[in-house]
């Protein structure tokens, strides 16, 4: 019962994060921005997972640090302040939509947090580790 409510957790939360990918793309077409940069720029955010050439701990910990919505948050609220203080800094808003768009596919895409090893997530296992968990009899 629990694993079934984890899966529909799991799924309900790649669903929504497909919609935010969507809406960000959708914004910045709507906004006139280069939206191709999206694609252009999303395979940067993952050069935090070098982390994991040293371990599972610091690799975890330096994914975990890029693939969440803080920074993206974080950069919508600077890019606020400075347009209220008569700043042109739209490409802050250009990189935070890239950044949660990043976030956003990685998520819907079953790539969750990390909880140590690669393969291990807040969405549950990936890969080789999904595969396995599947093949398992209670």
């Amino acid at each position: 019962m629990e694993e079934h409510m984890q899966d529909h957790v799991s799924r309900w939360q790649r669903a929504e994060n497909a919609l935010i990918a969507i809406g960000l793309l959708v914004a910045l077409v709507v906004w006139s921005q280069l939206w191709w940069v999206l694609l252009l720029a999303f395979l940067a955010f993952d050069l935090s997972a070098l982390g994991y050439l040293v371990n599972d701990r610091v690799g975890a910990f330096c994914y975990n640090l890029v693939h969440n919505y803080t920074a993206p948050a974080v950069l919508i609220i600077v890019w606020a302040v400075t347009h209220l203080s008569d700043v042109s800094a739209d490409w802050l808003m250009l990189l935070a939509a890239c950044w949660g768009f990043h976030v956003a596919v990685d998520r819907a895409l079953g790539f969750g947090l990390k909880l140590g090893p690669f393969t291990h997530t807040h969405l549950g296992p990936i890969g080789k580790a999904q595969r396995e968990t599947r093949h398992v009899e209670p």
